[in-house]
């Protein structure tokens, strides 16, 4: 394993809250030295004064293995993901079938090892084939190496199974991922209610809708002690509950995706099935508290969401589309616009992409310190360009940002002290 010796960078601490000028040893796998001399041996790579940042953790991918493998496999969201300076990300378990025995984890595992570049990561089913009935079996499934446990966009309805799903996750120490959403009130929806929706005669689903959702699984929280985190928190309503679930002391995060961050619901205007997300996008009051729901901490992590749909389930009436999002290489720039706008810093946004969802997981990534794992994106928040989704890695091309002049490019990956990716 070759060392590298990167200099003349702009370096992001998201711990200590610092950007400083330096350097950084790569060796073994890991960040061997910051700021020390070149060892003899060692590849220098000239950063030429750009920023070097603890790769993205990302939570919440969808990646078509097995089932769907023609809208994104494991080695074209790999790719996708290092372009992006994504360099651990975190599957989600709805695929066809759906990760919810040790057998087809294992599968996905070793299938992921194999095809792509960067670090992958699996969550299991909650609970069986995702339909809410029977919890699956979670000691199994942590012993063959899944990391968290979430059925995605199926909202369990039936509390007691719920419950019970929560106490066995308890007692294992199992983290489980919610979707805060109550799934009577948000079936069918397209939009969010209000006077854009109506006007332009979607079915919408209340904000309350969330609200509702995360109080009942918070509520479950108390009563089990389960460590949970909400995969998308997008709305002001539900701010509260979560403050005062931090303030008790139950063990809670949260996470919103980077198109509730830069996007609202007048984005849907031309009925553009590409803005069709779950849940929909929100009115920019929104948009603004979640804004300042992340630069204060209340929600934890960014993700990209990454829901790839080919072109025959988008080029549907707005109604009938399926809903989501490409997003793997959009999300550095994409969030590169909370920061021009003089929302968010950088160590703050690092924060929330790489160190915060580490932490959660119980990753040992997202850090830039000495003996911390060699993950690293260099980029150059300021660099203009214009998005043309063809040009995506990712086998679909759904993207929000198509035609959009962004800035924000990455220009090199490291993962395990390896480059993966050079612009």
């Amino acid at each position: 394993m070759t060392t590298l010796h990167l200099t003349n960078a702009r370096l992001i601490d998201p711990e200590a809250g610092t950007i400083t000028q330096g350097s950084v040893t790569l060796a073994k796998g890991v960040i061997a030295a910051i700021n020390g001399p070149k060892p003899k041996a060692a590849t220098e790579i000239d950063c030429g004064n750009h920023h070097l940042a603890p790769g993205i953790v990302d939570i919440g991918v969808k990646i078509g293995e097995p089932g769907e493998r023609h809208r994104e496999s494991f080695r074209s969201a790999g790719l996708a993901a290092a372009a992006g300076g994504v360099t651990t990300l975190i599957a989600r378990p709805d695929t066809a079938p759906a990760i919810d025995t040790p057998e087809t984890l294992e599968f996905v595992t070793r299938r992921a090892a194999e095809a792509s570049p960067v670090r992958i990561r699996h969550m299991a089913a909650l609970t069986k084939g995702r339909e809410g009935r029977e919890m699956t079996e979670i000691g199994f499934l942590l012993d063959a190496g899944a990391i968290a446990f979430t059925d995605a966009f199926a909202v369990t309805q039936d509390a007691k199974v719920l419950s019970r799903a929560f106490t066995y996750a308890r007692s294992l120490g199992a983290l489980v991922i919610g979707h805060p959403q109550d799934p009577g009130l948000s079936k069918g929806a397209a939009a969010t209610s209000g006077k854009f929706a109506s006007l332009r005669g979607l079915p919408a689903v209340s904000p309350i809708a969330e609200r509702m959702g995360l109080e009942r699984d918070l509520a479950l929280v108390e009563m089990t002690g389960v460590r949970y985190h909400a995969d998308q928190i997008t709305t002001a309503r539900s701010l509260p509950a979560l403050q005062s679930a931090k303030s008790a002391g139950l063990d809670v995060t949260a996470g919103t995706s980077i198109h509730h961050l830069t996007l609202n619901e007048i984005d849907l205007g031309d009925y553009r099935t590409f803005f069709k997300l779950t849940p929909p996008l929100r009115s920019e009051e929104d948009r603004l508290a979640m804004v300042e729901a992340v630069a204060n901490g209340t929600i934890d992590c960014i993700s990209s969401m990454h829901t790839p749909a080919d072109e025959e389930s988008k080029r549907l009436p707005f109604e009938d589309a399926a809903a989501g999002a490409v997003a793997l290489e959009t999300l550095l720039p994409a969030a590169m616009r909370l920061y021009h706008a003089g929302h968010i810093d950088l160590p703050t946004l690092f924060r929330a992409l790489s160190t915060n969802p580490a932490k959660r997981l119980g990753l040992p990534q997202g850090r830039l310190a000495q003996g911390a794992p060699a993950d690293l994106v260099l980029f150059d928040p300021d660099a203009p360009f214009l998005m043309d989704r063809f040009k995506l890695r990712s086998k679909s091309k759904n993207t929000p940002f198509d035609g959009q002049r962004m800035e924000g490019k990455v220009l090199a990956t490291f993962v395990n002290g390896t480059q993966v990716h050079s612009a």
